[in-house]
Protein backbone atom coordinates (compact mmCIF):
# COMPACT_ATOMS: atom_id res chain seq x y z
CA UNK A 1 0.00 0.00 0.00
CA UNK A 2 1.57 3.21 -1.01
CA UNK A 3 1.29 5.89 1.28
CA UNK A 4 0.50 9.38 -0.66
CA UNK A 5 1.67 12.63 0.12
CA UNK A 6 -0.70 15.99 0.02
CA UNK A 7 0.76 19.50 0.34
CA UNK A 8 -1.04 22.31 0.48
CA UNK A 9 -0.70 26.37 1.36
CA UNK A 10 -2.67 25.90 4.34
CA UNK A 11 -4.69 29.44 4.67
CA UNK A 12 -6.20 30.95 1.83
CA UNK A 13 -8.15 33.95 0.64
CA UNK A 14 -12.13 34.36 -0.30
CA UNK A 15 -12.18 34.39 -4.55
CA UNK A 16 -8.72 32.79 -4.55
CA UNK A 17 -7.56 29.54 -6.45
CA UNK A 18 -5.81 26.97 -4.58
CA UNK A 19 -3.71 24.66 -6.03
CA UNK A 20 -2.94 21.33 -4.00
CA UNK A 21 -0.38 18.79 -4.80
CA UNK A 22 -0.15 15.09 -4.51
CA UNK A 23 3.12 12.99 -4.78
CA UNK A 24 3.24 9.47 -5.00
CA UNK A 25 6.32 7.43 -4.05
CA UNK A 26 7.17 3.74 -4.87
CA UNK A 27 4.00 3.46 -7.61
CA UNK A 28 3.71 5.59 -10.95
CA UNK A 29 1.00 7.90 -11.52
CA UNK A 30 0.48 6.31 -15.41
CA UNK A 31 0.52 2.81 -14.45
CA UNK A 32 -2.15 1.48 -15.77
CA UNK A 33 -5.85 1.20 -14.36
CA UNK A 34 -4.83 3.78 -11.52
CA UNK A 35 -7.60 6.30 -10.56
CA UNK A 36 -6.01 8.98 -8.52
CA UNK A 37 -8.99 10.84 -6.55
CA UNK A 38 -9.09 14.07 -4.76
CA UNK A 39 -11.38 13.99 -1.88
CA UNK A 40 -12.10 16.56 0.46
CA UNK A 41 -13.82 16.64 4.90
CA UNK A 42 -15.53 19.85 5.64
CA UNK A 43 -15.43 20.09 9.20
CA UNK A 44 -18.21 18.25 10.86
CA UNK A 45 -18.94 16.74 7.66
CA UNK A 46 -18.47 13.84 5.41
CA UNK A 47 -16.84 13.14 2.81
CA UNK A 48 -16.98 14.28 -0.45
CA UNK A 49 -15.41 12.72 -4.03
CA UNK A 50 -14.11 15.67 -6.05
CA UNK A 51 -13.19 13.53 -9.46
CA UNK A 52 -10.22 11.74 -10.65
CA UNK A 53 -7.50 11.91 -13.20
CA UNK A 54 -6.63 8.59 -14.39
CA UNK A 55 -3.14 6.83 -15.98
CA UNK A 56 -3.88 8.43 -18.96
CA UNK A 57 -4.49 11.72 -17.81
CA UNK A 58 -8.07 11.78 -18.31
CA UNK A 59 -10.13 13.66 -15.73
CA UNK A 60 -13.86 13.53 -14.46
CA UNK A 61 -14.85 15.75 -12.23
CA UNK A 62 -17.65 15.88 -9.92
CA UNK A 63 -20.81 17.96 -11.15
CA UNK A 64 -21.01 19.95 -7.77
CA UNK A 65 -17.56 21.21 -8.50
CA UNK A 66 -16.71 21.33 -12.15
CA UNK A 67 -16.97 24.59 -13.06
CA UNK A 68 -14.39 25.67 -10.09
CA UNK A 69 -11.98 22.54 -10.00
CA UNK A 70 -8.98 21.44 -12.61
CA UNK A 71 -6.95 18.38 -12.04
CA UNK A 72 -3.26 17.90 -14.03
CA UNK A 73 -0.61 15.83 -13.26
CA UNK A 74 3.73 16.61 -13.61
CA UNK A 75 4.51 12.47 -14.79
CA UNK A 76 8.32 13.51 -14.24
CA UNK A 77 7.39 14.22 -10.78
CA UNK A 78 4.79 11.79 -10.26
CA UNK A 79 2.66 14.35 -8.79
CA UNK A 80 -1.48 15.41 -9.46
CA UNK A 81 -2.49 18.62 -8.56
CA UNK A 82 -5.50 19.99 -7.66
CA UNK A 83 -7.00 23.40 -8.73
CA UNK A 84 -10.09 25.13 -7.25
CA UNK A 85 -10.75 28.50 -7.77
CA UNK A 86 -12.85 31.09 -6.52
CA UNK A 87 -12.60 29.74 -3.36
CA UNK A 88 -15.28 30.75 -0.23
CA UNK A 89 -15.46 29.72 3.34
CA UNK A 90 -17.54 26.78 2.49
CA UNK A 91 -14.61 25.32 0.56
CA UNK A 92 -12.80 24.64 3.92
CA UNK A 93 -11.88 21.42 4.12
CA UNK A 94 -9.22 18.27 4.61
CA UNK A 95 -8.16 17.67 1.13
CA UNK A 96 -7.02 13.49 0.60
CA UNK A 97 -5.49 12.14 -2.70
CA UNK A 98 -6.64 8.59 -2.59
CA UNK A 99 -6.07 5.84 -5.79
CA UNK A 100 -8.54 3.69 -6.64
CA UNK A 101 -7.98 0.30 -8.79
CA UNK A 102 -10.94 1.22 -11.19
CA UNK A 103 -13.91 3.74 -12.22
CA UNK A 104 -16.48 4.85 -10.19
CA UNK A 105 -19.90 3.58 -10.16
CA UNK A 106 -22.21 5.00 -12.75
CA UNK A 107 -25.38 4.71 -11.22
CA UNK A 108 -29.05 4.70 -13.17
CA UNK A 109 -29.86 8.20 -11.81
CA UNK A 110 -26.75 9.87 -13.08
CA UNK A 111 -24.99 9.74 -10.04
CA UNK A 112 -21.11 9.06 -10.67
CA UNK A 113 -19.27 7.95 -7.28
CA UNK A 114 -17.55 5.70 -5.27
CA UNK A 115 -19.63 4.23 -2.93
CA UNK A 116 -17.18 3.07 -0.13
CA UNK A 117 -13.33 3.91 1.65
CA UNK A 118 -12.83 0.49 0.79
CA UNK A 119 -12.93 1.39 -2.89
CA UNK A 120 -9.66 3.65 -2.39
CA UNK A 121 -6.59 1.28 -2.15
CA UNK A 122 -3.93 4.06 -1.09
CA UNK A 123 -4.61 7.57 0.58
CA UNK A 124 -2.70 10.31 2.14
CA UNK A 125 -2.43 11.81 4.95
CA UNK A 126 -4.55 14.87 4.02
CA UNK A 127 -3.98 18.16 3.89
CA UNK A 128 -5.89 21.07 6.01
CA UNK A 129 -7.82 24.16 3.76
CA UNK A 130 -8.87 27.41 5.16
CA UNK A 131 -10.91 29.74 3.57
CA UNK A 132 -10.98 32.80 5.66
CA UNK A 133 -9.94 36.65 4.97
Amino acid sequence: QVRLQESGPGLVKPSQTVSLTCDVPGDSITTGYRYWSWIRQPPGQGLEWIGYIDYNGDTYYSPALKSRTSFSRDTSKNRITLQLSSVTPEDTAVYYCASAPGIPTYYPSGLVCYAFRSDFQSWGQGTQVTVSS
